[in-house]
């Protein structure tokens, strides 16, 4: 039997920054997210809008409520970057033609679940409690704009659980002069990176503007979002 019950209740939707957006159309929602990329609060109320259809929609065709979260955040991923070049204004795309945001994203999701190759069970570390998809988008936004080494750093240490010395190690043989004093040095500046460059408004609707619990928090998230 198909899995239908709702994995998540979207608690970010009782956040006041994201009430406050709900007057707003979809379409001012989406200028509104494509004018001010540095604010995370338009995407996250398109979210709460449009989640439990997509949602749904993935629930009803992925039978493992793993791999259903997993890719429920694949495609909000999806619909993160797609959206900063979405125009669906009458007249602005023949193929979008009275596609309204709603189809869109349903389109959207049709296409993930086509094409989309889903890990095994076994191998998928996600947790949708942890990494709401639109943290997800916005952490792994900052993690791509760190230099490559920093970001492997990071990864090594959270999401293998290594130590400093092990990833100097490992670093050395691949022909890296560098000691585990500086990778230590390293994973600090990492840190202050993600939580530097963080859309405050991000931090605000998951970690309550609380700055430890924004870096306990990053640490767990780069151990479960996989």
């Amino acid at each position: 039997m198909l899995k239908t019950d709702p994995t998540y209740t979207f608690p970010e939707s009782n956040h006041p920054i994201v009430k406050s957006l709900f007057h707003h159309s979809d379409q001012e929602l989406l200028t509104l997210f494509q004018n001010y990329p540095d604010q995370g609060k338009y995407f996250v109320a398109i979210f709460c809008r449009y989640g439990m259809i997509v949602q749904t929609l993935i629930q009803h065709s992925v039978r493992s409520p793993v791999q259903a979260d997993y890719l429920f955040a694949q495609t909000w991923q999806h619909i993160f970057y797609e959206l900063r070049g979405l125009d669906l204004r009458e007249g602005a795309d023949p193929t979008n033609e009275n596609t309204t945001l709603q189809n869109w994203l349903i389109n959207v999701t049709a296409i993930s679940l086509n094409q989309a190759e889903i890990p095994p069970v076994e191998s998928i570390r996600y947790s949708l409690q942890v990494a709401p998809p639109p943290l997800w988008c916005y952490v792994k936004q900052v993690l791509d704009q760190l230099e490559a080494l920093l970001r492997l750093i990071l990864l090594m240490s959270q999401t293998f659980h290594w130590s400093e010395t092990r990833i100097a190690a490992y670093l050395q043989a691949e022909g890296e002069t560098i000691s585990s004093q500086e990778i230590k040095s390293l994973l600090q500046q990492g840190y202050h990176h993600l939580d530097n460059n963080l859309p405050e408004d991000i931090k605000a609707i998951y970690f309550n503007d609380d700055m430890k619990q924004v870096s306990t928090s990053i640490n767990q998230f780069l151990k479960v979002s996989k």
